[in-house]
């Protein structure tokens, strides 16, 4: 780390000496309109993401911790099963189940009468393409990160609001968010980590395209290193965690201030 901080003040192309250049590096970034737009994909990935899995997740693990639910075990590791698949072959599946022209989901679409939809060639629907691709792949682990939440709590709370006639909405609402709130916000603060980090998904299924819609601020990161511009690409990697820590540490200051 020491090495790629030095490093984002020079022009190194990754042999010869390196050149000083101080904060050109960064200057060029803050400068670059393609930086911001990488940054602003991440952005909407997160928006696109995050809420909606938080919400599935903890319905998802609410449900497996309900004793009366059966074969919880299996649907723990079923959920899980997408998490471990490796990255790479499910991106390639992605590709062929919404391709517009051979994919199962425009097939299905054409059966109901509806025309074919561009879900990885327009800017409007890669983005939420690739969501889903995220939400599929990672879901199943967020549930288990919540589900360990919701096994920590004392199950004689549930006892004492059941007996006070509370409903199952209130008990979630008034009792269960209350008590895995850190949880919860473990789980925000590492999907934001991985959000901004995102990499292999655009770069199999879109290649940042359409018209960099999808080019997010990993695969830009990615970009200066397979040009050998190994100087800009270690400045925006201090960028980034630049901007993840500012946002982790948002979360943070976010739980504490309910405490």
């Amino acid at each position: 780390m020491l090495f790629t901080l030095q490093l984002s003040f020079t022009d190194w192309r990754g042999s010869g000496s390196a050149q000083w250049v101080g904060w050109g590096n960064y200057t060029y970034l803050l400068t670059n309109p393609a930086f911001w737009s990488s940054l602003g994909n991440s952005a909407v990935m997160w928006l696109l993401i995050v809420p909606v899995q938080i919400v599935v997740a903890l319905l998802v693990a609410v449900l497996l911790d309900n004793a009366k639910t059966r074969m919880r075990g299996f649907y723990r590791v079923a959920f899980l099963v997408p998490f471990v698949t490796p990255l790479v072959a499910v991106a390639q599946i992605w590709v062929v189940v919404f391709d517009q022209q051979y994919g199962a989901v425009n097939s299905v679409l054409n059966a109901l009468g509806l025309p074919d939809v561009g879900w990885l060639t327009t800017s409007v629907w890669a983005k939420p393409t690739l969501a889903l691709l995220f939400l599929w792949k990672t879901t199943g682990f967020i549930v288990i990160i919540l589900l360990s939440g919701l096994q920590s709590i004392d199950s004689t709370v549930y006892e004492a609001s059941s007996i006070d006639g509370a409903s199952r909405f209130r008990q979630l609402r008034s009792m269960t968010l209350p008590l895995v709130r850190r949880t919860l916000m473990f789980a925000v603060v590492l999907q934001t980590l991985a959000i901004f980090q995102m990499f292999a998904e655009p770069y199999v299924v879109t290649d940042g395209g359409p018209y960099g819609s999808t080019t997010t601020a990993g695969l830009y990161l990615y970009d200066h290193i397979t040009r050998a511009d190994l100087g800009t690409g270690a400045a925006n990697s201090f960028l980034l965690v630049i901007v993840v820590m500012v946002l982790s540490l948002g979360f943070v200051r976010l739980l504490r201030s309910e405490d």
